[in-house]
This record gives structure tokens, C-alpha cells and sequence, in this order.
């Protein structure tokens, strides 16, 4: 994030901090259609009927002196765990990366907490094995809390910060009240407060610490749905500089697919103070992908998200490619970083920043040729394949190539959408073998696989589209009777079976028909060729005996 986008969050978030926040006290419930489900500060505090839940902040500052921008992102857990025998109330994640260099330190540790209030936002959480940390509401000078401002200190061996929240723009409330169903069987609660005015101080590596500040967001999400064992998902929190926030999901299946459903596409946008909606008719185009170092994963790093009903089309782009979060004690990997936006709402150009939290991974394409599946290949039916790993988050593009001797391979289409193709036969004669390679492959080539149709699989040119001059030879391979059928009579023509060593098995003399019949059954199971001779035709013909 440059320094123009910088200043221009905190002249928007001043000036907007100005107008009448008539929301902005305790208790506060939103007016919503249907009616909110939200409350605060309640709804800030522990719900001890909901299984798992979490406190979630990230946000960019810059250093007052260094003029160095970061990233953060910070989050508490409420998820029971044992780790190492010992009993856990869940976990705390900590990241910062530097945006110039892209490193990034990363600090996970389970905690138990020492103060989780169910009336409001009083977080103390005690780490493992030793540190605490805290995320409250500031108290006044009667020690009473003030609405939508908070003070949050967190560290780890590498970082260390202090930092003060006031939120500026009335809460965003999710699925409109604040409550929908995720997935395919869980349920969530879920408000956003999408922008935070950050001040405070940061320490890296044992620093004396720097004054900072920069911007915020805030979530809030508690229910049954848990992103350790359930739906992979890719999910996004956007600030754009015209004033719009967006929060947005695509929550994969089990066989990664995305369906066309409110409870797997899901998108809730702050235009202002007064307009608020969530909706599911939006479409995330994966553009880019990247591997990570110990090749163990591939995430997305470049998307177009497009809404036809709300006139918005925005490329989304990863800042960087190494904030992967790794929670040794679940074997549970993400990434997690920042992201940049441009694009067009309503026509008009923006522009923003953001993050992006990734638990879907993906595979490389797995594909097996369907078709030709062994015997003769007819030119008339299509060269087909199959993906047996199918990703809605990964469509494919397919290279298809041909060769007669399984080495050398010759192109014959470039970058299919659909996994089947006609093909002619030109390049091949009469009697070679034939081989397909078929090349799978991301949009940025990134994802990618080849494969190649196995022994079985390559054939002869089938009888349907040879030259004039040709002869046609069905069945191949063949288990009793052979048919040659010829382009025109030919006189004087002797047809001889020859083993692959050259030696002659039989020879037969055809008479004055175009259809000769070669009986075969006197053969074992093997490889043969066909030589039919006359004074001005030749030709070889390699079959196989079943």
C-alpha cells in the first residue's frame, strides 16, 4: 500500500469522524430489514452457547518516523483444544509483514483465556507458554467503556504492538441481520466494522518501539461453522477509496465445488452510512496462482470479482505470496496477507486495499484419456479426457498433441476449453501407431499437468478417412476374420501376414472383388503386419491379433 493510499483513508476516515455518528453509543442495535440480530456491546463479548467463535482485527499503518508501511492481522479463538495433554480455550494468530520486502512474521500459540467478558469487548488471553495479551474497550475517565473504541496489545518473539481502534463507519451486519447459514450444514452470526482509524506503536525485533498509524478493519464472526474442520473457503475484506467496504465469500464443497447458493456465495457491502446489502449474485475469476516454497500447497493470487446486479467488476491482487499461516499443534495450514484492488464501480474508476484469507488450496489437474481407449483409432469419433479432479476455483485450458513412435509429439490444438476434440488424422498413415499427450494447465499456466495415452490406448488409423489409393483393414485388432476393403479391383494383387521378425505366415492371391476376407484365427496373440503387393499398388499394414 503506497503512502497516496494511505493519506487518502485517513482524510476520508477524518473528515467522515466529523459528521454526526448518532450510532456510535452503547447499547446500540442496528436497524436492519429483517431485524438485527446484533447488539452491542453484547455482541462484542463471548456467546457461551456458540462452539467456536473469534475476535478477528487486520489493517495497514506506517511507522511515523521510518515512513515503513506494514500489515497486520490479529485474531483470537475461542475453540477448545488439547495440545501436548494440556487443555486449551483456543488460540491466537499474529502476523505482520513489512510491504516493501514482503517478510513476514508469523506467531501462532494456543492460550487459555484469563478474562473473556460475555457483556462486551474484554479480551485477556494468557499464551503458551508464557506472555499476555489483551483487547478491550477503552474505559473513560469513569472507567466506563466507550462505544466502537478499543486498545489491543499483543506481541511475539519478532514484533510487538500497541494500538488504539476507533471505529468510524456504522457496523456492516451480514446476511442483512446479521445471521445466515454457511455451507452445507452450519450457521454463523457475523458483523463486520469495516473502518478503524489505527494509532499507536510497533516494535520489530526488539526495537525501541516507533509511533504509528494507519487504518483497520474488524470482525466478528461466532457459530458452528469452523474454519479448522469444515468448508475450505476464499475469503475477502475490501476498503475502496469511494467509500464502499466489501466483505465476501466463496465457500467450496468437498469435491470443490462453488454452488449457486446464498449459503456458498455470499457478499455484503457499507456504500454509506445508510445503505447496506448482502447478496450472492457475483462471480470470482481466479486469474493467477502460486505455489508455496515447500511445494505442498497452491493458492490463488489474483482474481476479477464481477457483480452485473451492482455494476462492479475489480481485479483483487495478492501483495505478496509468503503469508502462509502454519498451526503446527492442528496440522492446519492458510494464507493470510494483504491485497490491492482496482477497477470499476458504476463505471467509475477505484481503487483500495484489503485482505485476503485462504483456507481453499488447490491441486494440480489430474487427467486420464477416455477415448481412444485401445483397438483402432476412428477419425470420425473424438480424441476425449476426463479431469479427476475437478475445481470450480480452477478452470483448465488443454493442449493436445499426437505422436507415432510415443517420443516426438506434434501439436494438433492449442488451448481447448472442452476436453474432447475431432481430429482429422493428418500426419498419420495407414498401419502407424498413434499416441495423445494432453497438457492441462491454469489460466497463468501455473497448475499444470500432462499425460500421455498409455500402450494400450494407441492404435491404427482406423478405415474412415484414408486416401483413394488406401485400403481399409477392420477389425484392429482382430480376433477371427480380417476384411480388406478396397478403393477400386486389383489385378494380379497377392496379400501376405508377416510376423514381427518379417517372416511370411501365410500368402493369398485375391480375386477380382473389392472386399477380401483374411482369416486369422491360425495366429497367437501378438503384433502382425500386412503386405499387399501388385504391380502398381504396396502397402504394410501393422495389426494386432487378439
Amino acid at each position: 500500500m503506497n503512502s497516496k493510499i494511505t493519506l487518502f483513508f485517513l482524510l476520508s476516515i477524518c473528515s467522515f469522524s466529523i459528521s454526526a455518528q448518532v450510532w456510535k453509543t452503547y447499547p446500540y442495535t442496528p436497524t436492519t430489514t429483517p431485524s438485527s440480530q446484533i447488539s452491542f456491546s453484547t455482541d462484542e463479548g463471548r456467546h457461551t452457547l456458540e462452539p467456536v467463535e473469534w475476535w478477528y482485527t487486520s489493517g495497514h499503518f506506517t511507522g511515523t518516523t521510518s515512513g515503513k508501511e506494514y500489515s497486520y492481522m490479529l485474531t483470537y479463538f475461542y475453540y477448545p483444544v488439547s495440545v501436548l495433554t494440556l487443555n486449551f480455550d483456543g488460540f491466537r494468530i499474529l502476523n505482520v509483514t513489512d510491504e516493501a520486502t514482503g517478510e513476514f512474521y508469523q506467531d501462532t500459540q494456543p492460550l487459555t483465556y484469563s478474562t473473556l467478558s460475555t457483556m462486551g469487548l474484554d479480551i485477556g488471553a494468557s499464551l503458551f507458554p508464557s506472555g499476555s495479551e489483551y483487547w478491550r474497550n477503552t474505559l473513560d475517565s469513569n472507567s466506563n467503556p466507550i462505544p466502537f473504541q478499543y486498545e489491543l496489545s499483543a506481541s511475539s518473539s519478532s514484533v510487538s504492538l500497541n494500538f488504539e481502534l476507533n471505529t468510524t463507519k456504522r457496523p456492516l451486519i451480514l446476511g442483512d441481520d446479521g445471521y445466515f447459514e454457511q455451507g452445507l450444514a452450519n450457521y454463523t452470526y457475523y458483523y463486520s466494522q469495516t473502518a478503524n482509524t489505527l494509532t499507536g506503536s510497533f516494535s520489530l525485533n526488539g526495537a525501541t518501539p516507533e509511533t504509528v498509524s494507519g487504518t483497520a478493519w474488524i470482525d466478528r464472526q461466532y457459530g458452528n461453522f469452523n474454519p479448522f474442520t469444515g468448508e475450505k473457503y476464499e475469503w475477502f475484506s475490501l476498503q475502496l477509496d469511494n467509500g464502499t467496504d466489501l466483505n465476501l465469500w466463496n465457500i467450496f464443497t468437498a469435491d470443490r465445488t462453488i454452488p449457486n447458493d446464498a449459503k456458498y456465495k455470499i457478499m455484503s457491502a457499507y456504500v454509506d452510512d445508510s445503505n447496506q446489502y448482502t447478496i450472492s449474485d457475483f462471480e470470482i475469476e481466479r486469474l493467477e496462482y502460486f505455489v508455496t516454497p515447500d511445494n505442498q500447497k497452491r493458492y490463488s493470487k489474483k482474481w476479477r470479482l464481477t457483480s452485473t446486479s451492482k455494476n462492479i467488476d475489480l481485479t483483487i491482487t495478492a501483495n505478496h505470496t509468503d503469508s502462509e499461516v502454519n498451526i503446527t499443534q492442528l496440522s492446519f495450514r492458510f494464507f493470510e496477507g494483504s491485497v490491492s484492488v482496482s477497477g470499476t464501480i458504476n463505471g467509475t474508476t477505484v481503487s483500495g486495499v484489503g485482505f485476503a484469507e485462504l483456507l481453499h488450496d488447490y491441486e494440480n489437474p489430474d487427467v486420464s484419456i477416455t477415448s481412444p481407449s485401445g483397438g483402432v483409432y476412428n477419425t470420425s469419433n473424438p480424441i476425449t479426457w476426463t479431469v479427476n479432479n475437478p475445481d470450480d476455483g480452477r478452470p483448465l485450458l488443454y493442449d493436445l498433441e499426437y505422436s507415432t513412435d510415443n517420443s516426438n509429439f506434434t501439436s494438433i490444438a492449442t488451448g481447448l476449453t472442452n476436453p474432447s476434440y475431432t481430429w482429422d488424422g493428418s500426419g498419420i498413415t495407414n498401419g502407424e501407431s498413434v499416441w495423445f499427450k494432453v497438457t492441462s494447465y491454469s489460466v497463468d499456466n501455473t497448475l499444470k499437468s500432462e499425460v500421455i495415452s498409455s500402450s494400450s490406448s494407441s492404435a491404427t488409423l482406423s478405415a474412415v478417412n484414408f486416401d483413394k489409393n488406401d485400403v481399409m483393414v477392420y477389425p484392429n485388432p482382430v480376433e477371427n476374420d480380417m476384411i480388406l476393403n478396397f478403393q477400386s479391383i486389383l489385378t494380379g494383387s497377392t496379400i501376405k501376414i508377416m510376423d514381427i521378425n518379417g517372416r511370411v505366415l501365410s500368402t493369398k492371391k485375391t480375386d477380382n472383388s473389392l472386399v477380401q476376407k483374411i482369416n486369422t484365427q491360425f495366429l497367437s496373440q501378438g503384433l502382425y503386419f500386412l503386405q499387399v503387393n501388385s504391380d502398381n499398388f504396396h502397402q504394410v499394414i501393422k495389426f494386432v491379433k487378439k
